[in-house]
């Protein structure tokens, strides 16, 4: 009896709509079963109504989430809920949707702190830049070029004399 009002209450919950009654009937089998007590496994229930575990898991999963498997058993005996719950694909798409809009939220989020941490990485390096000591003397040119010496020619009192880049 109580795995009938258990069907009873998911099809008032949509959870019957695209679902084969072999999987609905073998999630209230196990239910009214634990509810009164009666040890019987998956494996056992499996055999009689002859589904996936699989199948058997997403069907227990999907009531779960009914306001149903909120009651007590004192109170499923007693209360008749009237209020219906959404479908379980309506449920997933909508969980779906919200899961698609704050991942969006987020990325636009990190995309502003990722620009703000950039005009902080520029400030930086120009504050850097104006604080070095200038290079004076004959090699300056070339730091601010950003070239390299390749080889230098030097009389004999180490006075420079001249040198060649690349």
């Amino acid at each position: 009896m109580t795995a009938l009002r258990l069907l009873q209450r998911m099809k008032r919950d949509w959870m019957h709509t695209g679902r084969r009654p072999s999987g609905l009937c073998g999630a209230a089998l196990l239910v009214a079963a634990r509810m009164h007590d009666f040890r019987r496994t998956v494996k056992e229930v499996i055999r009689v109504v002859k589904v996936c575990e699989s199948t058997l898991r997403k069907r227990l999963t999907e009531f779960e989430y009914t306001p149903t498997s909120q009651l007590t058993i004192d109170e499923f005996m007693r209360i008749d809920l009237e209020e219906e719950c959404d479908p379980p694909s309506f449920t997933a798409g909508q969980k779906k949707l919200k899961i698609q809009q704050l991942e969006k939220a987020l990325s636009k989020k990190l995309e502003d702190f990722e620009g703000e941490i950039s005009s902080y990485q520029d400030e930086i390096e120009i504050e850097l830049e104006n604080s070095r000591p200038k290079a004076k003397g004959v090699f300056a040119n070339l730091s601010k070029s950003g070239k390299s010496i390749k080889s230098c020619d030097y009389l004999n009192n180490n006075r420079f004399v001249s040198c060649r880049q690349y």
